[in-house]
């Protein structure tokens, strides 16, 4: 986590990046706690409908994340993708939101 929250101001800069995360971020929430549900709902269709969330979030960010001056540090597999979203969705980007970070970038953004 740590080394994520040092890297990802340069990498959140622009506008574009930061409504879709913001548009976005709560949408993989969203996603997670309905797939995590779907057990309990004995609906199928949960567990679709929440890993489908979760699967468009990831590639709206990740071509969002295409156009940035910085880009992100490339994935090492797919286990590092997986580990590096949740902690980006769930900590990293809400601790961005709250400390400020998200307002001065969005002072300072770029389109």
């Amino acid at each position: 986590m740590a080394w994520q929250w040092s890297k990802y101001p340069a990498s959140h800069r622009s506008r574009r990046i930061l409504l879709v995360h913001a548009l976005t971020a709560p949408l993989f929430m969203a996603g997670t706690l309905v797939f995590l549900a779907s057990p309990f709902t004995r609906t199928f269709w949960f567990a679709v409908v929440g890993l489908g969330l979760m699967l468009l979030v990831m590639a709206v960010q990740g071509r969002t994340h295409r156009l940035e001056a910085v880009k992100p540090a490339p994935f090492r597999g797919p286990q590092d993708v997986i580990q590096r979203f949740f902690v980006e969705q769930w900590a990293t980007f809400p601790r961005y939101v709250l400390t400020g970070g998200f307002a001065q970038a969005w002072r300072e953004g770029t389109k």
